[in-house]
């Protein structure tokens, strides 16, 4: 067998190994996709109650990882965390419809509407969690929550007495929450059930030993629950975020073309060598230069793409290419877009530049940024749609562009107004099954209208004052750059 890859080797490895979907939600861990950069060691610590992250980043990955025992395992061996294999895991709340373990969104709703207080109705999925035999009699959460409010002592003992059981096997009983964007259409309800939430994951980690949540929540709702709920503020001194480096992403990247059960893949790590496999041969990891070390995988992605983005050094490095146009406003880069660019780099690749000496060409590259800027939006889109108004108002322009001229052609469109009709659309009613639809918190105030569009990554400002947009926004926004990566055309 032969181990050099040629141009069209690596486009048939790449398009295998990339993943078709890039929605969290059909994708499930396992043991060939997990990979454990070493920035998200701190978020599985147990203690660390909360996990921030944007769209995107892996929290949805990591909440599923935690309820896989197989999965924890392969965490606590290569983070080295020993707590991780004495857990019992029970989810708090996810995407996936779990009517006996939590309430739906529909159910969420009816409650909120009922005055129900965030925190019983949380504590009561805690004590379902911890095996509460009452609470698996009744079907309805709502009486759930009324046994929960009618017998407090009843509750306290059960909590107590799991607390004490777990210290007796050495174990933690963790209880995850998830997809906290699905609670609810209207912001302000969705900041009380979070802050609900964050009340619960407080009062264990101050009243109990071994019970113990954890929250994998966006930054801005986090932001937004410490408003109903200030005492979150104390999780903070051991909240994690999940940050990728360029180097997390490119090992991302060859963890997944070295973990395909194909030849190529094969070769692939016969190649770079220094891979390590489990005893079953199941999972391969990459040796720590193909990891982490950002010149070794310049040297191994040139060989994939080639040195540069055209002819020379001047047209820019493809190693950092990627991802510095990738990158939001706070300079972070999803990996899910990251992979999405990469998909279509070799699509793109094959569809047009076949005979090229390299598996993915610039053009290419450059195509794939176009779509995953579509797809950022997009998903921008369904988590807040308001983000979307503010925006379409700059379309046509270029940036960077001066505050006032935003806020002007923000007066031309009345965003206000736009903004105010589209929260009573939501606050009406609608589709029950659609996601929440965050509304920003000023929308009567332009200039911190600006900031919280800075806080999200969607807008950034320079240090002559002007407004700009990260590429991975502007392209899908019609925003223009001078000597930037296109629009989107057609």
């Amino acid at each position: 067998m032969t181990t050099s890859l040629g141009a069209e080797d690596y486009r048939e490895l790449l398009s295998a190994a990339l993943p078709e979907s890039t929605d969290a939600d059909t994708l499930l861990p396992d043991l060939h996709t997990l990979f454990t950069p070493d920035s998200h060691r701190v978020a599985l610590y147990v203690d660390s109650t909360v996990v921030r992250g944007g769209r995107g980043v892996g929290k949805t990955f990591w909440y599923k990882s935690l309820l896989d025992e197989t999965l924890r395992e392969v965490a606590a061996e290569e983070y080295g965390i020993e707590r991780l294999r004495r857990l019992t895991v029970s989810p708090g709340y996810g995407a996936a419809v779990e009517p006996d373990l939590y309430p739906g969104t529909g159910v969420l709703r009816q409650l909120v509407e009922e005055g129900v207080r965030p925190y019983d109705l949380w504590y009561t999925v805690l004590l379902t969690a911890l095996g509460q035999p009452e609470l698996y009699a009744l079907a309805e959460w709502r009486d759930r929550v009324a046994w929960v409010r009618s017998n407090p002592g009843a509750a306290e003992r059960t909590v107590q007495h799991a607390d004490r059981e777990a210290q007796q096997h050495g174990t933690t009983r963790l209880v995850i929450f998830d997809a906290l964007e699905h609670l609810h259409r209207v912001r302000a309800q969705a900041d009380r059930l979070v802050g609900g939430i964050l009340e619960l994951s407080l009062a264990m980690r101050l009243g109990t030993r071994n019970i113990r949540c954890k929250v994998f929540i966006r930054p801005d709702m986090f932001d937004g629950a410490l408003l109903h709920f200030p005492d979150a503020s104390k999780l903070t001194a051991n909240a994690a975020s999940l940050t990728w480096s360029n180097a997390n992403l490119y090992g991302l990247l060859f963890h997944n073309m070295g973990n395909h059960d194909s030849e190529h893949a094969e070769r692939f790590r016969v190649l770079t060598g220094g891979w390590e496999s489990d005893a079953a041969g199941r999972r391969h990891i990459p040796p720590a230069l193909l990891r982490g070390d950002e010149q070794s995988q310049a040297e191994q992605f040139a060989q994939i793409a080639g040195p540069y983005m055209g002819a020379n050094y001047r047209k820019g490095n493809t190693y950092t290419w990627l991802p510095n146009h990738l990158m939001d406003g706070v300079e972070q880069v999803s990996p899910r877009s990251f992979l999405s660019a990469l998909n279509k780099a070799v699509a793109e690749t094959r569809g047009k530049y076949a005979g090229h000496e390299y598996a993915l060409h610039h053009e290419g590259i450059r195509r794939g940024v176009q779509t995953a800027s579509e797809t950022r939006v997009r998903e921008v889109g369904e988590d807040m749609p308001w983000v979307r108004l503010a925006i379409d108002p700059l379309a046509g322009r270029q940036v960077p562009i001066e505050q006032d001229t935003v806020t002007e052609l923000w007066r031309e469109a009345r965003l206000t107004d736009v903004l105010r009709k589209e929260a009573e659309r939501y606050e009406v009613g609608g589709d029950e099954d659609t996601l929440v639809r965050t509304g920003p918190r000023y929308p009567d105030d332009p200039d911190r209208l600006i900031e919280e569009l800075i806080v999200l990554g969607v807008m950034r400002r320079r240090r002559d004052g002007r407004i700009d947009l990260p590429d991975v926004y502007r392209i899908a926004f019609n925003i223009g750059r001078k000597g930037g990566v296109p629009r989107v055309s057609g």
